[in-house]
């Protein structure tokens, strides 16, 4: 049996998707059982907001068939307000304990900021997240957002602590890290954020900042690494976080029929959002997000046009 690769979306739970994704109508409270039909992934990144109850997570499997797994992101206490980890620590564990008693728990996603910078103090906090969380058997998935990171003894360093690397597909603007395609543990793990440079830094809501769609060249560079670091590992995740209108949807379905993932467009198309006749629902959906991409760029471009220094 070959390595298994999940494929699927940071995050689910958005209004933007209604009517490309959900059908209209479709209530908040069935999205994530009807964006299961197509994956057995997902990244759950509210956790970051707000510290997690136990009942969240009870009330999602629920919502999933059994094979289905779930990568939480840790609160922002864990990695931007880094003092305080010691006062959450214990009511986070509690809340995702639901997930480990049923083994879905793919693991944490430690998210850390720009600002975090590569020296004793951030080396001596990785060290207490290995100890809070990897020494209890949960695996931690740490991505950086600066390039001064990605060196080899930062590698070799995470491998001693059992924390596993986050490659990153990003813009190419400042510090942020290109592509790479390490692992440091048993797990390979790629984060595709879009490559919209010109909203990074500012954007008019913060949704357009993953305001992107793949070219298929695009996915295929990541399809080539996924590919050749899986029968390396014991798992992979791929998870796609260019979300603003669904983009990030049919992107993680096309890199998944790419790498043979695990994420499908089901079989039978659901007749409350395709059209009878549909030949392929996917090329259906990348069509109608593109629609309202296009919609939406006059008002992009009047909105960066004011931002242009006068």
């Amino acid at each position: 049996m070959g390595t298994a690769i999940h494929v699927g979306t940071s995050g689910y739970s958005f209004k933007d998707w209604v009517g490309t994704v959900y059908p209209e109508g479709l209530p908040a409270r069935e999205f994530l059982s009807y964006y299961a039909r197509a994956f057995r992934s997902v990244e759950i990144n509210t956790t970051y907001y707000r510290v997690p109850e136990a009942s969240l997570f009870r009330n999602m499997l629920s919502k999933v068939p059994d094979d289905f797994v779930f990568v939480v992101k840790t609160p922002r206490e864990v990695t931007h307000e880094r003092a305080r980890l010691d006062s959450v620590a214990a009511q986070f564990l509690a809340g995702i304990e639901p997930l480990r008693r049923a083994e879905k728990l793919g693991g944490l996603l430690a998210q850390f900021p720009t600002s975090f910078h590569r020296n004793e103090d951030s080396l001596r906090h990785l060290e207490k997240l290995s100890d809070t969380f990897v020494a209890r058997g949960i695996p931690v998935h740490v991505e950086f957002r600066h390039n001064e990171w990605f060196v080899e003894n930062v590698f070799d360093w995470l491998r001693d602590r059992g924390l596993g690397f986050v490659n990153v597909d990003l813009p190419r603007t400042g510090a942020l890290p290109g592509p790479s395609n390490i692992t440091t543990n048993s797990t390979a793990y790629y984060r595709l954020h879009g490559r919209n440079a010109r909203m990074w830094w500012r954007q008019p809501t913060a949704g357009h900042r993953y305001d992107y769609r793949y070219r298929d060249e695009e996915l295929g560079e990541w399809a080539g690494r996924i590919l050749e670091k899986a029968p390396t590992v014991d798992t992979v995740y791929v998870f796609a976080n260019n979300c603003h209108l669904g983009s990030s949807y049919v992107d993680a379905l096309r890199l998944s029929r790419m790498v043979g993932g695990d994420a499908v467009m089901p079989e039978a198309p659901p007749a409350d959002l395709f059209a009878e006749g549909t030949t392929d629902p996917l090329v259906e959906l990348g069509a109608r997000i593109d629609a309202l991409r296009a919609q939406e760029q006059p008002r992009i471009d009047a909105w960066l046009r004011q931002q242009a220094p006068r």
